[in-house]
């Protein structure tokens, strides 16, 4: 037996489209990690970027369990001295950019490196209904209805 290892030529990537409207967003950014870094495939090769292109809408209504939308602090620095900044995710929700709240979820559960930077581009987050892929012909996953728990009931 010989261990298996794809080629970059030998990849065959897939369009998925996930309606994030009511999900939690830690339970999707987990399974959008999975999608883009390719480890539902059998063909999984840690090396190779063999994941799948995947559409987020609708991720400005992302639905947090508990007190998280008020208490949950995004932190970032500016470079200067005293420069740390925060931001609850109520804000960040309500501001210009809501879709960012599921891109960091998704980006901080991806290993750090040039390859995980890489897959990062292959995830397209739309903060409306409307995207522009259409012509990729998405594949559509429910995932709220994988689990009880990846929707918030309430």
């Amino acid at each position: 037996m010989k261990t298996f290892s794809q080629k970059p030529a030998e990849v065959e990537k897939n369009w998925i489209l996930i309606d994030a409207a009511g999900m939690v967003p830690g339970r999707l950014a987990s399974f959008v990690a999975n999608r883009l870094r390719g480890k539902h495939k059998p063909t999984f090769t840690p090396h190779v970027d063999d994941g799948d292109n995947v559409i987020i809408i609708n991720a400005g209504k992302v639905a947090f369990t508990g007190n998280k939308r008020e208490q949950k602090k995004y932190y970032w620095h500016t470079g200067y001295p005293g420069g740390i900044k925060e931001r609850t995710a109520k804000a960040l929700l309500e501001g210009r950019f809501p879709e960012r709240v599921m891109q960091k979820a998704v980006e901080r559960m991806m290993p750090g490196g040039p390859l995980s930077r890489k897959q990062m581009k292959n995830l397209y987050v739309y903060a409306g209904a409307e995207h522009k892929h259409e012509a990729q012909k998405p594949q559509t996953i429910d995932l709220a209805s994988m689990n009880r728990k990846n929707k918030r009931v309430a």
